[in-house]
Formats: structure tokens, sequence, C-alpha cells
């Protein structure tokens, strides 16, 4: 399995956003270093916590600082954009860094109902998201007959891949012959399902011959189990912020924050990082093992948001050792 970094450059409590996006940029760097074979950065609004609203921004400034890893978006979301303006910024990125770029697209949001109206959102919203990957892929090809082009963006042949959490995305995926991303790593719930939905609605496109599966996953790696599930802790605080509809930056991991969230809030959160590897090195390679046995994904993209940067780089170290150990 080939394996990932999922980055939202994180804003802990005690940092500033021009910090934490300085904080990506160097885990960039040590991932790549380490093997990784891409790194994507996600879109969200109104979030204090989260540094990559401007997804394509701090894709160009993390690529322009890397030098063969992979950078993309998992991902842009669609609805709130024109395709075009899409194809017209991945084209720009796929010029400036030539076969490194990715264009990873979902069709919720990334926020609230308030800001996504603030975002003038073109379209008539996720239901026009088939349409909108349509037009898009015919941007990025080499054979666009229309009146509008994409320039940069034609004939660049950025890859895209349909990112979901349900049977929708699963479907159009196999449907236009795409690679399919599971948000696993916060929505568990469809993952099986959806995937062998996909491997077997799949059909064979000029982008790729066979199915091709990734599925994210949350990992807390530490030397401890004791300590990866303390580092957890600020994850477990931001999913349940976000449910008691406090949304803010990421807070200082607790050791015992079963005291601090609601017991129905934490059952909840609890579910949702359901598809995670927490502990030490064997643990977590225990974990991944156990989370995908059955599923077989062709790659693994790691979530690890965690409070202390030089804990969460070295997370993402164990979790390589873990990968190349498999």
């Amino acid at each position: 399995m080939k394996y990932s970094v999922l980055d939202l450059a994180p804003v802990p409590e005690n940092c500033t956003p021009a910090e934490a996006l300085k904080h990506s940029v160097d885990l960039a760097q040590h991932t790549e270093a380490l093997g990784y074979t891409r790194f994507w950065l996600a879109e969200h609004h109104n979030m204090a916590g989260i540094a990559s609203a401007a997804t394509a921004v701090v894709i160009g400034h993390v690529a322009g600082q890397t030098k063969t890893i992979r950078v993309g978006a998992g991902g842009i979301m669609l609805p709130n954009h024109a395709p075009l303006q899409v194809a017209e910024a991945f084209g720009t990125l796929e010029t400036l860094y030539p076969g490194r770029i990715d264009l990873g697209l979902g069709r919720a949001p990334g926020t609230d109902g308030a800001t996504a109206h603030a975002l003038r959102r073109y379209t008539r919203g996720a239901d026009s998201f088939p349409e909108d990957v349509v037009e898009l892929l015919g941007y990025l090809g080499d054979e666009n007959e229309g009146v509008v082009h994409a320039w940069p963006g034609e004939g660049t042949h950025v890859p895209v891949w349909i990112l979901g959490s349900s049977l929708f995305g699963a479907q159009l995926a196999a449907y236009l012959g795409l690679p399919y991303g599971f948000a696993s790593h916060f929505a568990p719930d469809y993952l099986h399902e959806a995937v062998r939905t996909y491997r077997e609605q799949f059909r064979p496109s000029q982008w790729l011959d066979q199915p091709y599966v990734q599925i994210g996953m949350g990992v807390f790696a530490a030397d401890t189990d004791e300590e990866a599930r303390f580092l957890r802790s600020s994850m477990q605080q931001t999913f349940a912020n976000l449910r008691l509809g406090r949304p803010g930056k990421m807070q200082p991991p607790l050791r015992n924050i079963e005291h601090v969230i609601p017991r129905n809030i934490m059952a909840g959160v609890n579910q949702a990082l359901a598809c995670s590897a927490t502990g030490s090195r064997d643990t977590v390679r225990a974990e991944v093992i156990r989370l995908t046995a059955e599923l077989k994904p062709d790659e693994i993209i790691f979530a690890s948001q965690i409070y202390d940067h030089e804990a969460r780089k070295y997370s993402y170290t164990l979790a390589r050792d873990v990968m190349e150990s498999l």
C-alpha cells in the first residue's frame, strides 16, 4: 500500500495561522524525506483552527518548498467554485510543478450554511456536482471544443479524484472511471459499502484502467500507548467542540478527557474517529492491519492532527515505519 498525508494546517491555541502554515511546510518536507507519496490539504471555511481555507494558494506554497512529493487537494469543495476557476488554478499549479499536483473533489461546502452563502456559490450547489466534475475534466483535457478554455489548464491532465463519505461519491467515481478516496478518518460508517460499490461498478476510462481506492485513517502514534492516547485528546476535543457549537483553535491534550467531555458527545466523537490507529509502533501496526485486512486499499492517507508540531512529525515517522514493515 502507498501511504500519504492529509493536512488541514491546524492552528493550535498557542499558534498563529502564519506559524501553522510554516508547520505545514515543515511537515511536508519531513514526510517527503520519509518517502510519503502525497501531501494533501483540505478546504474548510470559517474555522479558526484550520489555516488551509485558500487551499490552492497553500498547495502552491508547499509545492514550491518541496521537490518530489505530490501535493494536492483533499479536497476542493466544488460547490464553492466555478469549474473553470478550479481548472485555471490547478492548471497553473501543474504548469509550475509538473507531474506533482493532484485534485481531489468533494461535493460538501466544507462549512456552515451562512458561510456557504458568503462564498456566493455560482452553482446550484451539491446537486450539480456530477455535471461540474465533467465540466472540469473537460477543461483539463486535450479535446475541449467549447468556446471557453482554461489557460493554463487545458492539456495538463491534472489527476482528478472523487472524494466522499457516502455511496454517492463511490458511484460517481466508478461511473467516470476516476480514483476514489473515502473520508473514513472522520466519517467511517459507509466505508465498506462504498468501497465495495466503487469496485463493483467501476468502468475503465481514459484516466484509469482499474479501480484505485484510498482510505483516510487517523494516526496518533507515540512511544507508548498512553502517550498516543494523550496526543489524540486534542483531536477529540476538536470534534466535541464542533458538536457543541463552539469551534475554535486546537486545544492542548488532556490526560482526563473523559471527565471533560459529556459522555454522549464523547460516544459520537469516538464513532467518528473509529478508523484511527492510536498507540505505540506495534499497536499502530496491529490497528492498520485490522482496519485494512478486508478492504485491501491501494493507499492510506493518514491524518495526524496533533497539538505539538514535533509530536505530529514523530507520529508520521512512526506511521512510515509501520507501513514499511507490512
